[in-house]
């Protein structure tokens, strides 16, 4: 134990001595110092020294030299690479910049439509996205090619190299759209001499042929997105006047039920509109129990077809059906095909002045007077907007709209058909005939009970050049009444 504790004691006392030591040199010699034990030493070596000293500061002013030589490249490439990066940028943002004004110009020429100004909008956003590419490349290659060339190897990018890959898949596009133009030209072909051998025949029995393949085009339409039938046929006009009355339908319960909401006289509201369908004087409604919905759409198709027998619903003084009928058959049939499919509100979106749309706004400033709107919606929004030119969003108003398209196709396949087809109404009054006219009431059997006449038109009917007779709406009373 003793032996152990003198042993660790003789460690310490060494390792004490050392630092001592080590401590006595570096207070005697200081680092960097020029003093020397004795004087005769220093004496002896003056010369050495100085010798040693002139070599030291020699080669240390060397390799400052070589050092200041080396980092001026380095400092001068660096701020060549600062400069070009910061040119770069500010390329990139100039070219967003851009791009921002020509799609913002883009959208602009939307609405109002102009063709021209989207054209060149849509020339310039294409520019800059292919300026855009041609920085991006740039930047790849520049990064990808490492430190030893910098940003300086962009410019050895050409555009071509950029635009290729553009190029290759719009030539493809070319080619898809080719072979579906090929596919929809032999699919036309198949429907066209469809439609020629299931022609023929007349009476019932060609309307119910003609119905069946019609059905069979418009299945075979819709499974191969093919273009309507070349001409137009009565068939078409007969189904074009059902979406007229559902859409007459569908508009007259909303108005209807917007008046009981403001809290209308509604009976009030129906004597009116009899009064105006004859000079006598109303003092009794003829119109039973819950049907004043039948007065309210006798309002509404007499406004809206009024000025029908003529080609422009008397917007203007055209004669065009006159000078030269059979153009204006083809444009009326050709405005038809293009319309059929488009929502109305987009179309006048693009197109608010169009004759459609003045024909929607002149009908709705006749069938919704300013009285009216402002009892209906507490104000007369709607009917400035018109006014200035323009078409609501509103629900009330893409009623109208489903209204007034539902017609404007109809007149506009009236005037397609050689020769046009005559439209009729039941007069007050006048004797109920079953070929001609539909009571809106029903009665029990089916069938008009005797002694029955006409109370008021609720629509018109059509008579077309093959004969064929499209039924009047009228509401029945029993003679007494009237």
């Amino acid at each position: 134990m003793n032996n152990i504790m003198n042993s660790n004691n003789n460690k310490l006392s060494n390792f004490s001595d050392l630092i001592q030591r080590v401590t006595s040199s570096c207070l005697l010699n200081p680092i960097g110092s020029n003093r020397h034990y004795s004087v005769n030493i220093q004496s002896e070596d003056s010369d050495s020294d100085s010798d040693y000293e002139q070599h030291k500061l020699k080669h240390t002013n060397k390799n400052v030299v070589q050092e200041a030589t080396l980092a001026a490249p380095m400092e001068q490439q660096g701020d060549i690479s600062k400069s070009e990066s910061a040119t770069f940028m500010n390329e990139v943002f100039e070219t967003v910049s851009c791009l921002k004004k020509a799609y913002v110009s883009l959208q602009e020429a939307h609405s109002p439509y102009d063709a021209d100004k989207m054209r060149l909008s849509d020339m310039a956003v294409v520019a800059e996205l292919k300026k855009l590419g041609v920085l991006r490349e740039r930047w790849r290659r520049s990064v990808a090619g490492g430190g030893g060339g910098g940003v300086r190897t962009v410019g050895g990018v050409t555009v071509r190299e950029v635009v290729a890959p553009y190029e290759a898949a719009m030539e493809k596009m070319k080619m898809e759209v080719k072979s579906r133009e090929v596919e929809i030209q032999n699919l036309k072909e198949k429907l066209n001499s469809a439609t020629v051998s299931g022609g023929g025949g007349s009476g019932r029995k060609s309307r119910s042929h003609s119905s069946h393949q019609s059905k069979k085009k418009v299945n075979y339409g819709n499974q191969l997105l093919v273009s309507p039938s070349p001409a137009p046929t009565p068939e078409v006009f007969e189904s074009c006047i059902s979406s007229v009355k559902e859409s007459s339908k569908s508009f007259t319960l909303l108005l209807l039920s917007l008046m009981k909401s403001a809290h209308w006289d509604i009976a009030a509201t129906v004597r009116s509109i009899e009064a105006s369908t004859t000079p006598a004087i109303i003092t009794d409604s003829i119109v039973g129990p819950n049907h004043a919905k039948y007065a309210l759409e006798s309002y509404v198709n007499r406004k809206i077809f009024q000025g029908f027998d003529h080609e422009t619903f008397y917007m203007d003084g055209s004669l065009s059906s006159l000078l030269n009928p059979d153009q204006f058959r083809s444009d009326c049939y050709t405005q038809y095909r293009d319309m059929k499919s488009m929502d109305p509100i987009e179309l006048l979106g693009i197109l608010p002045t169009c004759q459609f749309g003045t024909f929607c706004s002149k009908k709705y400033l006749s069938i919704v007077h300013p009285k009216m709107e402002e009892s209906l919606f507490g104000d007369l929004e709607q009917r400035r907007q018109v006014l200035a030119g323009n078409h609501p969003r509103t629900r009330f108003y893409g009623e109208f709209l489903s209204l007034a398209k539902a017609v404007w196709m109809l007149h506009l396949l009236a005037f397609s058909l050689d020769p046009p087809p005559t439209h009729f109404e039941g007069s007050r009054g006048a004797e109920f005939h079953a070929r001609y006219m539909e009571s809106v009431v029903r009665f029990p059997g089916g069938r008009v009970a005797a002694g029955h006449v006409v109370g008021f038109p609720v629509s018109p009917g059509f008579k077309v050049g093959n004969g064929l007779v499209v039924k009047a709406r009228v509401y029945v009373v029993p003679r007494g009444e009237v």
